[in-house]
């Protein structure tokens, strides 16, 4: 960002950052802890009640992404074209209710459907939140804006670790499910007076906040148009577009790791520490402590170079690095452990910038609904890493093997990212 325009945004109201922010954020908190709480209760003791072994866990967690991806794109084309207020009040009340619902599972028949309706519902919810941002801050300010939204994912894992482990301890593992699927509906409450779909249908908003938003996002959407010359302007020309696959695979190969990591943490905590509910939940949380500063240092960094290439790169390959180490260090229980905490300071690094791009590569008309298709294909990853380290842990009692196998998926997703356009590089192209 160049000086003279930092100093001009400063000028400018902020009021945008803290009513539309903290809505976002919430209500994701909880759609990802209704989404995490699973790994949870498999360690507190679901597993038990309905007879499931380690590969079908690993089944029930990934599900989930099947269900997640059918309302991708049109989530963000709803988003774009639409009300996307009026399409997350929907799904809110979907997977507060399919989470609830969780609690009364008495097979594994039952768990796979309703961990499949839950993705269904919270499918749409993560492109038109993207969607929304994408409306409320320009470029200079998304990669941050973004970051605080993903946020959500720390910050719900942090309160779940101990409260779920409270949960389980004192009452069981469905009363996760009960009391987080309550409060989720309820949000609705709370979302719903505080969120608007632009600063021109704001009337909260400064008239000097909404006229800087409205120009400079105009301004910013001629000049990329100008930028990317004849780009795809319809989704036919989207789907032969070699950067929305490459952010497909980029995408499919972190959510093989970090999924995996979500799900099965609880677990190899429990294994490593050889401690009850309540310490792994307290353990689990610092992590995700981790992630905040993460997400935060990579946006800063991101926002003020201009370079979204190379601070998607490099989050990426420490993620890597740490998963690696975690397995290579665990005769040494607090050495393991503490790259687990760098594992989850890098895992969501990437995601504030690299969720800043797709508006850089594709035209407003097909952004929501490329948005919905990395995000959709890429969680697929979801499915394949928890099963393949439930796999593991059956076939060979450890989850070593799979590790390894996360880590070089991030390695791929890494050397992909590398093959970016220059222009998402902070640099003209060519």
């Amino acid at each position: 960002m160049s000086q003279a325009l930092a100093e001009a945004t400063r000028a400018i109201p902020q009021q945008r950052w803290w009513r539309i922010l903290p809505p976002t954020l919430i209500i994701y908190i909880f759609g990802y802890m209704d989404r995490t709480s699973l790994g949870f209760a498999m360690a507190g003791g679901l597993n038990e009640s309905i007879g499931m072994t380690a590969s079908v866990a690993g089944m029930a967690g990934g599900v989930f992404y099947f269900g997640y991806l059918l309302l991708q794109v049109p989530g963000g084309d709803i988003a774009e074209k639409g009300s996307a207020k009026k399409f997350l009040t929907g799904c809110i009340v979907a997977f507060g209710v399919f989470a609830f619902l969780t609690g009364l599972v008495r097979s594994t028949w039952e768990l796979l459907a309703l961990r499949f309706l839950l993705g269904l519902a919270e499918g749409g919810v993560m492109p038109a939140v993207l969607v929304i941002l994408s409306h409320w801050f320009p470029n200079e300010e998304r990669a941050r804006a973004n970051a605080i939204f993903i946020m959500n994912n720390a910050i719900a894992s942090v309160i779940t670790g101990p409260v779920a482990g409270w949960l389980i301890t004192n009452y069981g593992w469905r009363y996760v499910f009960f009391i987080e699927g309550a409060i989720t509906v309820f949000l609705v409450f709370v979302w719903w007076p505080l969120i608007d779909d632009s600063p021109e249908k704001a009337k909260w908003l400064s008239a000097a906040e909404r006229e800087y938003l409205v120009t400079r996002l105009r301004e910013e959407r001629e000049s990329e148009a100008a930028k990317r010359g004849k780009g795809p302007v319809n989704y036919r020309e989207l789907l032969r577009n070699v950067n929305l696959w490459k952010m497909v695979i980029i995408y499919f190969c972190i959510q093989v790791a970090v999924i995996a990591y979500v799900l099965w943490l609880p677990t190899m905590l429990k294994t490593l520490m050889k401690t009850g509910m309540t310490t792994v939940g307290l353990l689990a949380a610092v992590p995700y402590l981790a992630t905040i500063g993460g997400l935060y240092l990579f946006a800063v960094r991101s926002d003020r170079s201009g370079d979204r290439r190379i601070n998607t790169a490099i989050p990426i390959l420490c993620f890597a690095i740490c998963f690696f180490l975690s397995v290579q260090t665990k005769h040494s229980i607090w050495v393991s452990y503490g790259f687990l905490v760098g594992v989850g300071f890098f895992q969501q690094a990437h995601n504030g910038v690299f969720w800043s791009i797709p508006p850089m590569l594709f035209p407003r008309e097909v952004a929501g609904g490329a948005r919905g298709l990395i995000n959709g294909c890429g969680n697929l990853g979801g499915f394949f890493g928890p099963s393949l380290v439930g796999w593991f842990i059956t076939t060979f009692h450890s989850p070593d093997k799979g590790i390894y196998v996360l880590s070089g998926s991030l390695l791929i997703a890494c050397l992909v990212t590398l093959t970016l356009p220059a222009q998402i590089a902070g640099r003209k192209p060519g």
